[in-house]
């Protein structure tokens, strides 16, 4: 069982406790919290508390979360895009709207889901509900993933990304118009204290690097291509929103008025990296998906 303790801020006095928990991670859902509260798996300040307790300023919480149930991941026929298969790895282009993992609530119609239909033999470093998965790109982001068919290709690959030798380059359309045409964005991220389920940059947060340049510029808007060398949650969404260039489309980091597209106008365009078992480097290229060019057609009108 995994402990975690966190401090109640001044931000968060009065907030009830299950709305404060559920926001230090966003795969924890509130009612799955209130679950926790119930079974006394959380204490504040060493005493079991009730679901609507009141937070206090330096109240400390205590969470032992409840290792995970062998859920039923539920193989599911879902038509993957799956670009390259052997037997040690996967890629796939992820469509806009489809959650990589199962997590609890949310147990179907996932990346996870399809993967099980289309095969049986998947890494089980990441345990049941994230089979397979090395690396993850956002609900609504589209683009190319590597999965892991066995535990060798797992480590393999994660050593990779550690190691920052994977190529991951991405196609993005951006509010304003960046008068350079390359730049490299060098700002740690961490959680937003006020918004748990948001990144930011912070002073003492992970090392985060992303490299741009640009590829078209229009009278309001600006065509790029990102390149991560390291990859954190909402990497580049919040990276460019920290030099005052948002993504289009984005409902947490971008402006409300925006281009006509559901989530972040991001696509996961070009994957490279070494095989885990022959060494040889392999790259793959999706395009665009058929929104993103209607997006850019408009905007060259």
């Amino acid at each position: 069982m995994e402990k975690m303790n966190h401090t109640i801020l001044e931000d968060q006095k009065g907030d009830r406790i299950d709305k404060v928990i559920s926001t230090l991670d966003e795969e924890w859902s509130r009612t799955q919290v209130q679950q926790w509260i119930k079974e006394e798996h959380v204490l504040v300040n060493g005493q079991k508390v009730k679901t609507n307790y009141k937070c206090s300023t330096n109240d400390l919480i205590e969470i032992s979360i409840p290792d995970p149930e062998e859920l039923d991941v539920v193989a599911e026929e879902l038509n993957l895009k799956i670009y390259f298969e052997d037997k040690d790895v996967l890629v796939v282009n992820k469509p806009r709207g489809m959650v990589v993992h199962p997590a609890p609530g949310h147990l179907t119609g996932t990346l996870v889901n399809g993967l099980m239909a289309h095969c049986t033999d998947l890494s089980g470093i990441n345990g049941v509900l994230r089979p397979g998965i090395v690396h993850r790109i956002d609900k609504d982001t589209t683009g190319l993933l590597m999965v892991a068919k066995n535990d060798m290709a797992h480590e393999n690959l994660v050593n990779q990304l550690v190691k920052k030798t994977v190529t991951r380059k991405y196609k993005a359309i951006v509010h304003g118009v960046i008068p350079h045409d390359f730049g490299t964005i060098d700002a740690p991220l961490g959680r937003d204290t006020k918004d748990r389920q948001s990144m930011t940059v912070v002073d003492h947060g992970k090392h985060a690097v992303t490299h741009f340049n640009v590829i078209e510029r229009f009278k309001d808007f600006t065509f790029v291509e990102c390149q991560l060398e390291t990859g954190r949650t909402h990497q580049i969404r919040v990276h460019m929103k920290y030099i005052g260039y948002p993504l289009a489309g984005d409902p947490k980091y971008g402006p409300k008025k925006t281009l006509d597209i559901e989530g972040q106008a991001l696509h996961a365009g070009v994957l490279g990296f070494d095989h885990p078992r022959t060494q040889e480097y392999l790259e793959f290229e999706a395009p665009l998906p058929e929104e993103f060019e209607r997006l850019l057609n408009d905007l060259r009108k």
